[in-house]
């Protein structure tokens, strides 16, 4: 599973600039909660090949009772408890504070693995302004611009260095050959915990829950009609005796890492309440890791046929781009429905990891183009030659061809309508890549 980095600090020491710079700025927030948490942010970061999950907090102020900067510590807290490394960022240019040293104070106590890195430093030498801060007791200061970009990558070689990670950490976890990775998904009180119970309870072949990595992520193993899954918690199983129970306890980055750690994700929404702005973050997580997804609505006994119609207009409207994931209703409480999920998921596995073969691929494509060819793009129009496998869960289509960068965006939708139908995909994502072949006389030299 991923890292989680969090970044804490007062107020206005740039550790939103930080979490940007980490990010790329590139549509890396996943995780806005309206009402869950306030400035609070999630984020995919990568530095070299390791990939990790930042963690944007508000002003931290440990010491707060009451009103809004108590809430703000609250989801402080909640990140630092998340977080597998703590960068706290200072004031280079500010100095040293009261607050700073409250904030110290507090992740000495905690032992958690923190950097303390000393922000708005360009310019500056490592004079007395930088030097105070080691009064701190976190160790080595480590002077960084975030808006400059200066020192982030020694910063994180500093960060992550106390987690041995190595590249084979991706591979720690080696599904067993025919398992289904599941992972439910859902913001809270959506009915998770309710679910996970009635199918615990009604296949009755749980064999042992498998403490997964050191974020208490819970694996739970079972069989139906012959089929192995394994069930990843998002919803905060423990074991109780030889009882399983199953808390609602919303953890944004558990709920990421099990998206990472599945072959499917059964998404569930809440017919009650709609299409929230919560589960379209998370739906959106899901279509951006490329996993495949089998939609469920709870609670569907509970709303009547206005409310029905009212859910189905905004599932079109705010989750279009999962339109190609099967949709279920059910209800979890009454054990309605929840049957066909099973064949769903394993249709959506199908379909994640299917094999397609290079010459029916350029058959379909040539038709394709035969009954649509691309737009012309002024003085060129796209030829497309062949295409071949790229890749599965998802499952990637290279295209190869000339002129391709002009292939409009609604023509990759065509072919992706053509090779669903034809393979019968169902519940995943399908990449489509375009690779124009280069022109031999291009780069050569004029006589």
């Amino acid at each position: 599973m991923k890292p989680v980095l969090a970044l804490v600090g007062r107020p206005n020491v740039g550790k939103s600039t930080l979490f940007n710079r980490m990010t790329k700025s590139r549509d890396a927030i996943v995780a806005d909660f309206a009402g869950l948490t306030r400035d609070r942010h999630y984020g995919n970061a990568r530095h070299g090949k390791l990939e990790f999950i930042a963690i944007d907090t508000g002003g931290f102020e440990p010491t707060a009772e009451s009103g809004i900067y108590m809430e703000m510590a609250k989801q402080t807290r909640q990140a630092v408890a998340e977080a597998d490394v703590v960068i706290f960022v200072v004031d280079a240019r500010g100095g040293l504070t009261a607050q700073d040293h409250e904030i110290a104070k507090y992740l000495r106590k905690l032992g958690k693995p923190t950097v303390l890195a000393a922000n708005k430093a360009e310019g500056m030498t490592e004079g007395a302004q930088v030097s105070e801060f080691y009064e701190l007791g976190l160790g080595e200061v480590h002077p960084i611009s975030a808006a400059h970009g200066q020192g982030i990558r020694s910063l994180l070689d500093v960060a992550f260095e106390p987690l041995h990670l190595t590249e084979d950490d991706d591979n720690a976890e080696e599904a067993e050959i025919g398992v289904i990775k599941l992972a439910v998904a859902g913001r809270p009180n959506v009915g998770k915990s309710t679910l996970i119970n009635t199918w615990l309870g009604e296949e009755r072949l749980v064999a042992f829950d498998m403490p997964g990595t050191t974020r208490d992520a819970i694996s739970i193993p079972f069989e139906r009609g012959g089929q192995k899954f394994e069930l990843i918690d998002t919803a905060g199983l423990r074991r109780k005796g030889r009882v399983f129970e199953a808390i609602e306890k919303f953890s944004v980055v558990k709920t990421l890492q099990a998206i990472e750690s599945a072959n499917v994700v059964l998404l569930l929404l809440d017919a009650t309440q709609g299409v929230t702005d919560q589960d379209a973050h998370i739906a959106g997580y899901i279509l951006e890791s490329g996993r495949a997804v089998v939609l469920a609505i709870n609670k569907w006994d509970a709303v009547d046929s206005y409310q029905r119609e009212q859910l189905l207009r905004q599932i079109e409207t705010r989750l279009v781009f999962l339109k190609f994931a099967k949709m279920h209703f059910i209800s979890a409480i009454k054990r309605q429905g929840l049957g066909p999920l099973w064949g769903a998921v394993a249709e959506a596995y199908r379909s994640a990891n299917i094999k397609m073969s290079t010459p029916i691929l350029t058959r379909l494509l040539l038709e394709a183009v035969a009954f649509q060819s691309p737009k012309r793009a002024g003085m060129f129009r796209p030829k497309l030659r062949y295409a071949h496998q790229g890749g599965m869960n998802p499952p990637v289509i290279v295209v190869h061809g000339n002129s391709l960068e002009h292939v409009t965006e609604a023509y990759k939708r065509f072919l992706e309508g053509r090779f669903r139908k034809e393979f019968n995909l169902v519940g995943t994502p399908l990449r489509i890549e375009m690779k124009t072949s280069k022109n031999p006389y291009t780069d050569k030299d004029s006589d």
